[in-house]
């Protein structure tokens, strides 16, 4: 059997689609969900936006545009959202990681990363949303 290219597109397109699902399901069924109303901002991996090394987080991690991650007040981080937690964000696909910290100045919010698209980090602007996030389970 010959493989057309469309062929090999939609094979690759199921498989993307069925990892998805199934990360879907690993987050799902490895976390207590709870929610919160939190002001959210976005941010850039731009230097003027956070500091001389705009692509490594507070947690160390590395940075790259198409990550969905975000930032975290000290009091959500106290509350639960430490590194790596899964947060369901309303208005957006998905689920980001907890990939940074934000200053001691801000609570209760999430800065939402958005790679160095400044655009879009303005059109998502500072709402108020809701989020569920991920407590992990005891075994």
């Amino acid at each position: 059997m010959e493989w057309s290219a469309s062929k090999i597109l939609v094979f690759f397109v199921v498989v993307f689609l069925f990892n998805c699902v199934d990360e879907q399901k690993r987050f799902e069924n490895q976390y207590i969900w709870d929610s919160q109303n939190v002001t959210a901002t976005a941010y850039n991996s731009l230097a003027y936006q956070t500091d001389a090394n705009p692509n490594i987080t507070a947690f160390g991690d590395s940075l790259k545009p198409g990550l969905k991650c975000i930032a975290v007040s000290r009091d959500l981080y106290r509350k639960g959202l430490k590194h790596n937690i899964p947060v369901k964000i309303e208005g957006l696909d998905g689920i980001y990681l907890v990939k940074d910290k934000m200053s001691d100045k801000w609570n209760n919010r999430i800065d939402i990363y958005m790679g160095q698209d400044v655009n879009a980090a303005k059109n998502w602007g500072r709402r108020r949303v809701c989020i569920e996030y991920g407590i992990p389970k005891k075994d």
